[in-house]
């Protein structure tokens, strides 16, 4: 069985071809445009960035469940490009936190959590949410996605204090299950995989396709963030859409 890592999420698969490895950015990514992704989110714990995250709403930011143990405090930076420069007023403090009932720590189904802000977010310049998808479907194999977050560039590396960015392939269900046999659900997980990828403090952040959000990075096998020897592994949002509506519809 794969050894499986919580916050680790990388590309640069070998059945795809390896690229010469290149340390600008994620891991073969780029730095955004600053406030290009105004949805991003940096999820925090005790003023540490630990995870990636992406609003929703003015009340809610959607992340992974395993960012979060429940005796923990976290907070959440809006409006960011550069964590270093991050102001009094980006910080909200979270109110609740639902985390999927079924959510299971030991596999990671169900890898998905809502945190509901104390303070409406503001849309602005540099602030606004991201669409999700509103239809349970697959998304086509071989569609290019994006991800972002200010995770580390390489396994033994430090985190970005800027927001990086990577183009990803969605690779077929049927072959994201024979790499990951048990590990996977072909319901409630996808998977994509390419030239760069993600590593450490990228969880959380969402697969972006054509401007909607579809996924949230969950994991990858344990190893080397350049050449992971298995395809990096989303929750599949689609997947919790009664969930999530009912949790978010409370608000209006």
């Amino acid at each position: 069985m794969a050894v499986v890592s919580l916050l680790l999420l990388t590309a640069l698969l070998p059945y795809l071809g390896r690229t010469a490895h290149v340390d600008v950015g994620i891991v073969n990514g780029t730095e955004t445009k600053p406030h290009s992704r105004p949805y991003m989110v940096s999820v925090q714990r005790k003023g540490k960035h630990i995870c990636g995250g992406f609003l929703v709403s003015e009340h809610f930011v959607m992340t992974a469940a395993h960012c979060w143990n429940q005796e923990e405090k976290l907070t959440v930076v809006i409006g960011a490009h550069e964590l270093k420069t991050v102001s009094t007023a980006d910080r909200k403090e979270v109110k609740f936190y639902h985390i999927h009932p079924m959510y299971d720590s030991s596999t990671l189904f169900n890898d998905i959590m809502l945190l509901q802000l104390n303070r409406t977010a503001k849309k602005s310049k540099k602030v606004n949410w991201i669409s999700i998808t509103n239809k349970d479907k697959d998304i086509k194999a071989k569609s290019v996605c994006s991800v972002a977050g200010w995770g580390k560039q390489k396994s033994k590396g430090a985190p970005s204090a800027r927001l990086m960015e990577v183009d990803v392939s969605i690779i077929d269900q049927k072959a994201c299950h024979k790499y990951w046999h048990t590990n996977y659900s072909v319901t409630r997980m996808m998977c994509a995989g390419g030239h760069g990828g993600f590593c450490q403090g990228d969880s959380g952040g969402p697969l972006v396709c054509k401007g909607t959000a579809v996924g949230i990075v969950s994991f990858t096998d344990d190893g080397d963030c350049s050449y992971p020897k298995l395809p990096n592994v989303y929750t599949k949002i689609s997947k919790f859409l009664p969930w999530i509506k009912g949790i978010m519809g409370s608000m209006e």
